[in-house]
């Protein structure tokens, strides 16, 4: 695990784009305070950029670095949650402009799987996880179902987890600051 997480690093610290596994479906990341390298992953989705995609962050205090002022109720669905739980929140700061949505709105997900973490960790920056597939196709159940086109795309690999059945996605809430719950995946 120890080599994958160095080699993924590496790229990240370049600009890069790894494929990898997520607490959820396997992922495709980058460092998602670099704009370059956000536009890469669109392109390689087929992705409108108006189109929001996930980022992970190893832990609450990251989660607080990126977002103005995370509600309270977030912290309860994130103690309380049984699966994973992707939510959206207002005003997101240090961050990719172009991860950004129109309402000025971001996805983030605190990791709960360990290689995540330590990768999230050891990087010290959020990573986008997107599902690894092109936009429209189906979400890959594990890494054999993944694409051709994703597998040449990406500039590294992570060997973690390539024999595991993924898991579900995540669920989604976007939570306002006005303290408006809204569920959009569940």
């Amino acid at each position: 695990m120890k080599n994958d997480i160095d080699k993924a690093i590496d790229i990240l610290k370049k600009g890069g784009i790894i494929l990898y596994p997520t607490d959820s479906v396997w992922g495709i990341g980058c460092d998602a305070t670099s704009e370059e390298a956000v536009a890469r992953i669109y392109a390689i989705k087929k992705r409108q950029e108006s189109k929001m995609m996930i980022c992970l962050v190893a832990n609450q205090f990251m989660l607080e670095q990126h977002v103005n002022k995370v509600p309270e109720t977030a912290y309860d669905i994130m103690d309380f949650s049984e699966k994973p739980v992707t939510i959206i929140y207002d005003q997101p700061k240090n961050i990719a402009k172009n991860l950004i949505a129109s309402d000025n709105t971001i996805a983030i997900r605190v990791a709960s799987d360990p290689f995540c973490q330590r990768l999230i960790n050891s990087f010290k920056k959020p990573i986008v996880a997107t599902s690894a597939n092109i936009t429209g196709h189906p979400t890959p159940t594990n890494f054999s179902e993944i694409e051709e086109t994703i597998l040449k795309a990406v500039d590294y690999t992570v060997s973690v987890g390539r024999d595991v059945q993924n898991k579900s996605a995540s669920t989604i809430i976007k939570l306002g600051n006005d303290g408006t719950v809204k569920i959009i995946r569940k």
